[in-house]
This record gives C-alpha cells, sequence and structure tokens, in this order.
C-alpha cells in the first residue's frame, strides 16, 4: 500500500518471522518443495481453504499434523478485534506492531501482540479505515454525538485523505435509508467488517496473514489461464479443475447455415434483440425488417425512411427499435406492432447511430454537420449507464459522463474510427479504425489493452462487436468479403470465414442466448447466419453481381472543431403517450 502521509518503514529483515515451525508431518516424512512450491505456503493456503469451504475440524487436523498455523496469534488476535468491532484492542495491537518495525524479534517483548507488517506501509492509513469504520457502525446506530466526537478527535488528527474526511463529515445529516449508498457502505455491519479485515490485510505480511480466499483466487487464475489459450472457448460455463481444457473447434459457429435474401440492395445493419428472439436488418433500400429468429421468417417491414438506413438500436426491454437514416431523420418504432411512434428531425445531416440508456426512457442520436452523402461518426452508451463515447472524424474519441454531459476525456486515434461498441461489463471499448486496425481500449485508464489486424478496410464503413459466450471474440467484418475471429484476450486470429459473394461485410451480431450463432449483413443484398459445422446447410445464396455503393471515408472536413462537426440528442419519449 502506498505511503501517502509520507511516513514509511521497514519492518525488519523478511525472514525474521516465521509462520509455524520448519518439522516433519505426523509420518516422519522429510519436508520439501511440493512439485517445486514452497511446502509451508501450500499447506497454509490449504488449511485457510478447508476453513472457508465449513470444514473446521479437517483444518484443525492438517494444521497438527504439518505443524503449521495459519496464523501467528498476534494476527488472529488482530482479526478478532477488528470482526468483534474491538476498536481500541485492534488498534493497540497495530500502533505496537509499527512501534517495533525493525526491532529485532528476541527484543520486541510479547511478540505475540505483533503482527509482521509489508513494507512501506502507513500506520495513519491503517488507523484512517479502522476509525472509519467504527464512525459509520455510529452513525448507523445514530449515536451521532459519539460519531461526532470520533470525526473530530480520531479521524481528523489523522490528516489522511483530507477528501475523504470531508465526505465523511457530509453524512452526519444523511438519512439512514440512505447511509449505505452515500458511504460506499454495503451490506451488514459484519460483511462490512469482513471487506475492512479484507483491506488492512494487504498491509500486512502474507507470512503471518494468508491473503482472503487465497485458494479460490489461485484456481480464478489458472481458469482464466486455460480460456486465454483455449482458441474457440465459446461457453460461458468455467473450465472443469480436473483436466485440462480445450473447445472442439467443431463446436465453433463456422458454417453458413441460412441466408436471408428479402434486401433488394446492401444490407448495412443487423442486430439481435436483447432476448435473441428477433433480428433486425436495415440497408441501402430503405427497409427495416423484423425477424422471427426460429423461423427467420419476416415478421415487420419498418417503412418510412426516404433514403439507406445506415443503423438500427434496440430498447433494453426490446419494445422498440431506433433507426438512424441518411433521410437525417432517426425513427422510433413499436416492435411489436410495426408502427412509428416518433420520427426526429432535429439533424440536418445524415443520422448515423444512437444508443439507448440502461433505463430504456432515454436515448442518444449522433450526426455530422457536414455535406458528405454519409457519416462515419458512431456513439455508444456504456451499459452501467456511466458514459457516453463519441467518435468523431477528426480521428478523436470523446469520452462524455451520461448524467452531466460533462467530457471526462479524449484520445487521439491514429486514424478515423467507423465505430464504437462497448461491453457488456462497461470496462473495455472496441474501436474500428479506418486504417484496419480494431482497438481494445481500457475505459477507465485508456490504454490500449490489445490490437487486431488482418482484416481489410480503408474505403467502407465497418462495425466490429464483441462476440460469443462471455464475450470471448472479437469480430468484423471486412472489404474483401470475408469474417474475422479474433480471441479476445490472446489477440490470436480464430477464424478467417468465407462469408458473402462480393466486397463488403458491413457488419455483425452475435446472438445473446445462443452463442453458437451469429449473422452477418453484406453488400450482396444478403443477411447470412452461421451456426456451429454439425449444422452446415448447402447453398450460399444466389449470387449478385450488380455494383456496390461506395462508401467512402475521404473527403471529410479535418478542420472544423468537434462542437461545430458533431451534435449529439438527448431525446426523452414519454412512453405513456405511444
Amino acid at each position: 500500500m502506498e505511503s501517502i502521509s509520507g511516513k514509511s518503514g521497514r519492518n525488519g529483515p523478511r525472514n525474521s518471522v516465521t509462520n509455524g515451525g520448519s518439522q516433519s508431518n505426523g509420518a516422519g516424512r522429510p519436508l520439501g518443495s511440493y512439485f517445486g512450491h514452497n511446502r509451508e505456503e501450500v499447506t497454509r493456503i490449504l488449511i485457510q481453504s478447508l476453513h472457508e469451504l465449513g470444514y473446521d475440524s479437517a483444518a484443525s487436523v492438517l494444521s497438527s499434523e504439518s505443524g503449521y498455523q495459519l496464523e501467528t496469534p498476534g494476527v488472529a488476535t488482530f482479526r478478532s478485534a477488528v470482526l468483534n468491532g474491538q476498536w481500541s484492542e485492534a488498534e493497540r495491537i497495530l500502533v505496537r506492531s509499527f512501534r517495533n518495525m525493525g526491532v529485532e524479534e528476541e527484543e520486541k517483548g510479547a511478540s505475540e501482540e505483533n503482527i509482521l507488517l509489508a513494507e512501506d506501509v502507513n500506520q495513519n492509513e491503517m488507523l484512517f479505515y479502522l476509525r472509519q469504520q467504527k464512525f459509520l457502525e455510529l452513525l448507523e446506530a445514530r449515536d451521532l454525538a459519539s460519531a461526532l466526537q470520533v470525526l473530530r478527535q480520531e479521524l481528523t488528527p489523522l490528516n489522511f485523505d483530507i477528501d475523504r474526511l470531508h465526505a465523511l463529515s457530509s453524512l452526519l445529516m444523511c438519512p439512514t435509508d440512505l447511509l449505505h449508498e452515500r458511504a460506499g457502505w454495503e451490506g451488514p455491519v459484519r460483511s462490512s467488517r469482513e471487506r475492512l479485515l479484507a483491506e488492512l490485510s494487504k498491509s500486512i505480511s502474507p507470512s503471518v496473514m494468508v491473503p482472503q480466499h487465497r485458494l479460490a483466487i489461485l484456481l480464478d487464475y489458472f481458469k482464466q489461464h486455460q480460456i486465454s489459450n483455449c482458441l474457440y472457448h465459446n461457453t460461458a460455463e468455467a473450465p472443469s479443475l480436473y483436466s485440462d481444457h480445450m473447445c472442439d473447434r467443431n463446436n465453433f459457429p463456422s458454417a453458413v447455415s441460412t441466408t436471408l435474401s428479402q434486401h433488394m440492395d446492401e444490407v448495412w445493419h443487423c442486430g439481435f434483440s436483447h432476448d435473441g428472439s428477433k433480428l433486425v436488418t436495415a440497408g441501402q433500400d430503405r427497409n427495416v425488417l423484423i425477424y422471427d429468429t426460429n423461423t427467420f421468417t419476416v415478421i415487420h417491414r419498418l417503412v418510412g425512411h426516404t433514403e439507406g438506413v445506415a443503423f438500427a438500436s434496440w430498447s433494453p426491454d426490446d419494445s422498440k427499435i431506433i433507426t438512424c437514416s441518411q433521410d437525417t431523420t432517426a425513427r422510433v418504432w413499436n416492435a411489436e406492432t410495426g408502427n412509428c411512434l416518433l420520427t426526429i428531425t432535429h439533424h440536418a445531416h445524415p443520422v448515423t447511430a444512437a444508443g439507448w440508456a440502461p433505463d430504456g426512457q432515454s436515448f442518444v442520436t449522433s450526426s455530422l454537420d457536414s455535406k458528405s452523402s454519409l457519416c462515419h461518426w458512431n456513439c455508444a452508451i456504456s451499459p452501467d449507464g456511466r458514459r457516453i463515447v463519441a467518435a468523431d472524424t477528426a480521428a478523436k474519441i470523446h469520452v462524455f459522463d451520461f448524467n452531466t454531459h460533462e467530457k471526462e476525456y479524449s484520445l487521439a486515434l491514429q486514424s478515423k474510427a467507423t465505430s464504437v461498441t462497448i461491453s457488456q461489463d462497461s470496462k473495455h471499448m472496441l474501436v474500428n479504425l479506418a486504417d484496419g486496425e480494431i482497438q481494445l481500449i481500457d475505459m477507465d485508464t485508456t490504454a490500449v489493452v490489445r490490437r487486431f489486424r488482418g482484416h481489410q478496410q480503408g474505403n467502407f464503413v465497418i462495425r466490429s462487436v464483441f462476440g460469443g459466450a462471455a464475450e470471448n471474440f472479437v469480430v468484423s467484418g471486412s472489404e474483401d468479403s470475408k469474417i474475422y475471429v479474433w480471441h479476445k484476450e490472446n489477440g490470436t486470429l480464430v477464424e478467417t470465414l468465407e462469408a458473402h459473394t462480393k466486397e463488403c461485410v458491413n457488419s455483425i451480431s452475435w446472438s445473446p442466448v445462443n452463442p453458437g450463432m451469429f449473422v452477418s449483413a453484406g453488400d450482396d443484398k444478403t443477411v447470412r447466419m452461421y451456426l456451429v459445422g454439425k449444422y452446415r446447410k448447402s447453398g450460399r445464396g444466389r449470387r449478385d453481381e450488380s455494383t456496390a455503393t461506395r462508401r467512402r471515408l475521404a473527403g471529410f472536413p479535418k478542420d472544423q472543431r468537434f462542437a461545430n462537426n458533431v451534435r449529439i440528442l438527448m431525446q426523452q419519449l414519454t412512453l405513456g403517450e405511444y
């Protein structure tokens, strides 16, 4: 834990205290490493895990037979004090341990009451966490006088994290029912004390206090390693611990099962509903089609746009669809009846993208105020409702706070972005670049986590997406009529699929309920559905040799300011009116 107040210290030699003796077990077998792992570490982690699994007797037997204790007496006393709210006792042990940092073991005295601290820990920080918990519990008990005393006489003198201190002082007038939310303090007292102990344990040497749930964390690392090295991992189920894991390529959706040919011109967009029961497609023929995914028959043909439709977005409850068109309008449709509920005419130029807020009561539309026939500008709202992400034609990404509309940051890109997609956990965004690279960007740190290359892009608008179970893949169309699939975690190109019969594959959508199915939309006027190999059907549809309409990325103004180029409109729907 980083020192903030400037005070720091080292707790003596790291090998000055060990946890348990180096004796042999009851069978008299000599001690040694366990397949190259430290025997003491393995045994103590097992003891901890047995306790967590509820096998206390077995844990005691293992401790007795091995001669290793899970924790030193000082740590056990400290743990008990924190979990039982004995704050004076917890502070006494903590202060004594800091006082004895660097002192030889034989000189400490009452060593059973000391805990071995990690390097460079901060005493005031640990005391702040303890006293903060004490303060919040007093507030919850509505003992405001004692809480105020703790704030003034115990927390304030530490001079640690002044912003947090001010936030705590504001809670004195907070109603009880809002206390946990405003304090960021979830759950009952017992669980909050356990979280406090887990936080404090980061400052205690693991040689005397094994980090909480250590075996479970190690198993998670192992499972993630298995998934990261399985190119075709396409299941939400975690790999078994019993054997090494590898998914069969035959269970990956790589075969064209059905070709939908109801559009009369290029198909620019496709998208499954959130429940997977319907599919929407849109294109240059100005039509928006809704299919039933059980039969893939058209149940609605949404007619009203006077120019090509570039994008469609389902509301969170799948009851409505927004469509974005080159005719400078966006329309909201009732997905059950096919009726148009609202026509948005605020934009003066083609509308390129839209995104729904998580509550389904509002949405964002985007457009570029330029003279180009098609906008290459995109926006998205994070699933957690925190952020709006927008890409402009000046090769920049802009991230806004959804509630305040204030800009959080901007990112300069190496070329123009043609699409932005946000992961379901709202942690990453996937950005298609016109120079043929797809970037996976951490939304908090802004770091480029991974880069995906191999597909062809430069002339057309292509929208890449996350796909598969747990979004394990990155999928993109391409200007060579193919579909490219990468493993999200290791960046490996998994599949290059022969998709459509000519030119560009514009859009991909992976079923949210069936990881073994996705669809693509292309310039050959078709929508194609892909299933695992065993579902392959003969025939790939009629080849259409008509000339495709080029959607050029070149020609956009580069010297105009972002504010002059882009309009973001927040539309509020009064649902009762429709």
